[in-house]
């Protein structure tokens, strides 16, 4: 019995990392640097602005509707 369990514990171990990795990995692919970090990092004023008058949730759509019209690599002089 103990030779079942020392062979199987193993196995059972790697199944459950791989699941998790699994559900893991559309979550991280979500998250691309848009979220509280990228929006403190480059927020514009006005944006902040909303921030302190609105909330996070709606400082935060502004800041990815503005991203979305930019192109990458396109910024506009502020």
């Amino acid at each position: 019995m103990f030779v079942f369990a020392a062979i199987t514990f193993p196995l059972v171990l790697l199944a459950l990392l791989l699941a998790m990795e699994r559900v893991e990995r559309p979550l991280n692919a979500a998250d691309t640097g848009k979220g509280l970090e990228g929006f403190l990092d480059s927020a514009r004023p006005d944006e902040v602005a909303t921030f302190v008058q609105q909330g996070l949730p709606a400082a935060l759509e502004r800041y990815r509707r503005r991203l979305r019209r930019t192109p990458p690599g396109k910024h506009r002089a502020a």
